[in-house]
């Protein structure tokens, strides 16, 4: 029986892992007040509370490529046309570039995501209450983390009990079927995690949410940018921006 102690540590693990991620998903339902909103999102903004800073930096690209104002390439290049931006976020693309007016687009993404034209952005989404506070999301991040190593630590502790256990072939399914509990519990924790990702995004609050949903009703045919804004780069219908942003 000595691989009961094996079974009583990955049930410590895996208890402090639920533990955490559940109070991190309390904090986070609990931290963000819901503010009654009347606004239409700009671009921008949707971008931002669907997707993030990256997806800020890729409605911009393509919002100046629609423009004939940058070329982007199948091969993963952007070539500056009309060096003018019209807006912060076109203007801190156009910081991202060489001299020579070309730059690789995953450069430019990252440059563009992280300038202060995006946290001045966040920054006011915050203030309306539409996103989720940064060390809340990155609690829920590290929750879930915790909750994948806790299942690396059952099959673990399952294994060393398997050969610390009698050689019968009952002893050893009883030890499988006591430490499928565990298993059971950490796989479905990431599950509901994976399965509530897809619906909603982890950078909006629920009053953001609801003006995501609102911005998505009003539009029956959506702008291809809004589209993108909303859905990522899956939304963009030509193979060949999509590769180059690929």
């Amino acid at each position: 029986m000595f691989w009961v102690l094996f079974l009583l540590l990955a049930w410590a693990g895996v208890l402090m892992a639920c533990v955490r991620l559940l109070r991190a998903t309390t904090e986070a339902a609990g931290s963000v007040e819901s503010f009654v909103v009347e606004h239409r999102l700009s671009l921008y903004e949707a971008a931002y509370l669907a997707g993030g800073p990256d997806r800020v930096a890729v409605v911009t690209l393509l919002s100046m490529e629609r423009g004939r104002r940058l070329l982007l390439a199948h091969t993963g290049w952007a070539t500056v046309v009309d060096p003018v931006g019209r807006d912060p976020h076109e203007r801190a693309l156009l910081e991202a570039f060489g001299p020579q007016g070309q730059s690789p687009i995953r450069e430019l993404r990252t440059a563009a995501a992280g300038h202060e034209a995006v946290r001045v952005l966040a920054d006011r989404l915050g203030a309306a209450g539409l996103t989720v506070p940064d060390g809340v999301r990155g609690d829920l991040a590290e929750g879930l983390r915790a909750v994948r190593r806790a299942t690396w630590l059952v099959l673990a502790m399952a294994a060393a009990s398997l050969a610390a256990a009698p050689s019968e072939r009952g002893t050893a399914v009883t030890v499988l079927w006591w430490f499928s509990l565990p298993l059971l519990l950490t796989l479905s924790c990431q599950a509901v995690a994976r399965f509530e990702g897809h619906r909603h995004s982890p950078w909006a609050s629920p009053s953001g949410r609801r003006l995501l949903l609102e911005l998505q009703r009003e539009d029956g045919t959506p702008d291809p940018l809004t589209a993108v804004a909303v859905h990522g780069v899956r939304a963009v219908t030509d193979p060949g921006l999509r590769a180059a942003l690929a």
